[in-house]
């Protein structure tokens, strides 16, 4: 291994590498330096930035129909839901009432998205781990996923299919059916991702009892999600705050209390299968009608402060808005939960083995453009 300038030998014979920023094992360009001694971890410093967009600047200076679409760019595997939690916080400032029929297919297209996070989450997990072959297996339901939202939204990646009000335009005939199709595919070979990676003893074996987070843990460094939840901590924004109405919907919250990463794998997992739940109480159900509420051409909220939070892939996205009164808004900040959720990483990491790091930054699933936002 050749050393940079960053890479050394501490006067206490630690060995101090960087992973990143273009390491494979990191999901994005995040740089980790490391601290060894040996193979154990010592010391654990992220270092971020490296793609910073200023996102939250630029949405100060588009309208309240534009600024949402910038947030499909920081967490891009939970876009749909990103983009409610703009649209959301818009309505609520303007007590604005969604139509059923868009609150359905929202509730639809964001648990189609939750689905196809997670997959590709699987899949990277099992990549980063050794496994080539679940990335196959999972790319299978994730494209059939992602061409329903082309076909419906025009988009794979970032959709850009919410708006203040509803949804930008309705849904294909042939919507349900699709839908119907993709969920019985996934539920028929739910069976190979636990005979492939779940029942696989030298995958459990590098995830149960690595990277303990515990409860306290979480709390204190503001984590959410399947992460939090892994931890035994009841955090599911759709159940504490229902929006859209997951009020009215039958699903459970997944909790567990191990704590590992492998508490994070079996958590993830399991949303999968609540998801389609979710789904189907809903595909065959949708109702008749409007898609987006009337409103201005020129949308302009309020003086005040409004705030509206919503369950992504990762965990809670809280939108904060400030108003003048104008048509952009005077502040915006974004709560994102990938930047809660890598504050932990240094704490959970250390005393643990390097190949460990790979583990534990796998069951975290950042995505790095949330943080860098």
């Amino acid at each position: 291994m050749l050393l940079g300038e960053e890479d050394y030998i501490t006067e206490d014979g630690e060995f101090v590498i960087n992973m990143g920023p273009q390491h494979p094992s990191t999901h994005g360009v995040l740089r980790l330096k490391v601290w060894l001694d040996g193979e154990t971890i010592k010391k654990v410093e992220p270092h971020l930035g490296y793609i910073h967009r200023s996102i939250e600047k630029m949405s100060e200076s588009l309208s309240y129909r534009q600024y949402g679409y910038l947030t499909s760019r920081m967490d891009y595997l939970s876009a749909h839901i990103n983009n409610l939690a703009c649209a959301l916080v818009v309505e609520k400032a303007l007590q604005v009432e969604v139509p059923a029929r868009a609150q359905a297919i929202r509730i639809i297209i964001s648990e189609l998205t939750r689905i196809g996070s997670h997959l590709l989450w699987f899949a990277s997990a099992g990549l980063d781990l050794g496994g080539v072959t679940p990335f196959f297996y999972a790319f299978r339901e994730r494209e059939a996923i992602n061409s329903i939202m082309d076909e419906n939204c025009g988009a794979r990646l970032t959709q850009n299919f919410m708006v203040p009000g509803g949804i930008i335009y309705d849904v294909r005939p042939d919507f349900q059916s699709r839908v119907k199709e993709v969920l019985k595919q996934f539920k028929d070979n739910f069976h190979e991702y636990n005979e492939i990676l779940t029942g696989n003893v030298i995958f459990q074996n590098r995830l149960k009892d690595v990277g303990i987070l515990t409860k306290e843990d979480a709390i204190a460094f503001g984590c959410t999600g399947p992460t939090a939840r892994a931890s035994g901590l009841n955090c599911d924004i759709r159940k504490m705050y229902p929006y859209d109405g997951y009020e009215k919907l039958q699903f459970d919250e997944v909790i567990s209390t191990g704590c590992d990463s492998w508490a994070r794998y079996e958590v993830r997992m399991a949303e999968m299968l609540q998801s389609v739940r979710i789904i189907e109480q809903l595909i065959d159900n949708i109702p008749e009608g409007d898609i987006v509420a009337k409103t201005k051409n020129v949308i302009k909220l309020p003086k005040g402060e409004f705030y509206q939070r919503v369950e992504t892939a990762r965990g809670e996205l809280g939108v904060y808005i400030v108003s003048d009164g104008g048509s952009t808004p005077y502040r915006c900040k974004y709560r994102s939960p990938n930047f809660a959720n890598l504050s932990a990483i240094p704490h959970i990491a250390r005393g643990y083995k390097i190949g460990d790091l790979i583990a534990i930054m796998a069951t975290i699933d950042l995505i790095i453009p949330d943080i860098d936002r």
